[in-house]
């Protein structure tokens, strides 16, 4: 299980390092692909081969379905992390982000969000405004 907030730097080569509790878990191979809130995702291989099969099955019908399996399926690349710990961040996905040098690598379950610091200070600040009304809502389904 993933958990925690990390802050980590993208340096000159696009490179980025995942954070050392993670590596053992996530093997060396991993798919980053967008995120919802424009975050980056950093799935392990069984979790993402699990998610992808599950959006294959999506009705091709409705217009935002394929908007989001496209996104998802096509905006995705499969990495390896190299000796050092390290991932390549793709241009294409450096730029849906908003990635700049300052990143927040945080731990969601079975997946790592790559987030821009500053976005992700702001994200975190909204979110914490709303938290009585989520348990409210979380209670209500029983799981709070």
């Amino acid at each position: 299980m993933f958990i925690g907030e990390y802050n980590h730097s993208i340096d000159p080569k696009k490179r980025l390092a995942v954070p050392s509790k993670f590596r053992s878990d996530l093997k060396n191979k991993i798919v980053i692909t967008k995120g919802l809130d424009k975050c980056l995702i950093i799935y392990p291989m069984k979790v993402w081969q699990e998610l992808a099969e599950k959006l294959g099955t999506l009705p091709m019908g409705e217009s935002t379905t394929r908007s989001f399996v496209r996104s998802m399926l096509a905006g995705a690349v499969d990495c390896e992390i190299d000796k050092q710990g390290r991932i390549l961040i793709p241009d294409f996905l450096k730029s849906y982000a908003d990635l700049d040098k300052n990143v927040i690598i945080a731990g969601v379950y079975n997946r790592l969000e790559i987030w821009d610091e500053n976005k992700w200070d702001g994200y975190k600040k909204n979110a914490e405004k709303n938290t009585d009304e989520v348990a409210e809502q979380l209670g209500k389904l029983g799981v709070y």
